[in-house]
């Protein structure tokens, strides 16, 4: 554990408005089931959603607890230094898709019964992003060719051992570390030696603003995937996650992720499509492809219970 216990004496409350359905009750379930997470703690507090992380605003360990007060808004709870607390809030508002005006998500189920189905199936659910692209890239080294129980364990003990402890409102909660930290010799203690050239890559192209959510999303989407896969070790499919699940990006089809490939051959009983037909058929899903593939993912995954023992690419 890096340092003492960080409490901030100062606090903000935001209240953000929230275009389109959303529960934060789905949000909460997703990050209790969800093992790169690492957050079975997320419903221990019924109606509250706390987080501690790196702010991507000088990667300052800071915290929030997310309320929602009614279906059109959000109240956060900033844990931060008072400069900081408009950037803690933004960054939380990405994290749980809230930044993304999501009225005409609903059209797309319109149109498309499969989304339709899934619309019904878990109303207000957006995604639910790591807490930033950092963190997103460090997941997909950590969990490359590695079953998802294992490198979420690894991920769980950085962040115990390297990261912050910080009070959120009388929860201390860890937060993981920042990239001055990773960017280290020690964190790469115990894992393989290719791995941990890995992540201090990323750490350090994180110090350089290199991953910043906001400059990816205003690229290209191509132009981002394959900025993206100039980091050593991020392949097309991880470039996907990490603009689709650390930017936030709302339109990206993540065509080199198999899972989802097996779920809409499933669920639109087209067992021999190739993945051109299928990237295809997500035409009528935007510009919300990424959402409409979460949410196939996670129809899929938490039926099956996949994603406690799967590889990743």
């Amino acid at each position: 554990m890096t340092g003492s216990i960080l409490q901030h004496t100062a606090t903000t409350t935001l209240r953000i408005p929230v275009r389109g359905p959303f529960d934060l009750d789905k949000s909460i379930r997703f990050l209790t089931d969800f093992r790169p997470a690492c957050r079975t703690d997320a419903a221990a507090e019924p109606g509250t959603l706390r987080f501690a992380f790196p702010a991507e605003a000088g990667w300052e360990h800071v915290g929030a607890a997310v309320r929602q007060r009614s279906p059109g808004s959000i109240e956060v709870e900033v844990f931060a230094e008072e400069g900081l607390a408009v950037e803690v809030g933004a960054q939380v508002r990405r994290i749980l898709s809230v930044d993304v005006d999501g009225v005409g998500f609903a059209k797309i189920g319109t149109a498309d019964p499969v989304v339709r189905r899934l619309q019904q199936t878990f109303p207000g659910l957006r995604p639910v992003l790591f807490h930033s692209p950092y963190e997103a890239a460090c997941w997909a080294i950590l969990s490359h060719r590695t079953r998802t129980s294992q490198a979420a364990t690894v991920k769980r003990r950085l962040a115990e051992e390297f990261g912050r402890p910080v009070d959120v409102g009388g929860k201390i909660l860890m937060s993981f570390p920042a990239p001055d930290v990773v960017a280290g010799q020690e964190v790469g203690q115990g894992l393989p030696e290719m791995k941990a050239e890995r992540l201090r890559a990323v750490a350090n192209a994180a110090k350089d603003g290199l991953l910043d959510a906001a400059y990816l999303r205003a690229m290209p989407v191509p132009d981002a995937l394959r900025w993206l896969q100039r980091l050593p070790g991020i392949g097309p499919f991880s470039a996907q996650l990490i603009l689709i699940r650390g930017a936030g990006h709302p339109d990206v089809f993540p065509a080199d992720e198999p899972r989802l490939q097996e779920a809409m051959r499933a669920a639109y009983d087209l067992p021999l499509a190739p993945p051109e037909e299928l990237e295809e058929l997500s035409a009528v899903w935007r510009p919300f492809r990424s959402w409409v593939a979460f949410a196939l993912r996670n129809d899929r995954e938490f039926r099956t219970r996949e994603i406690g023992g799967s590889m990743t690419a």
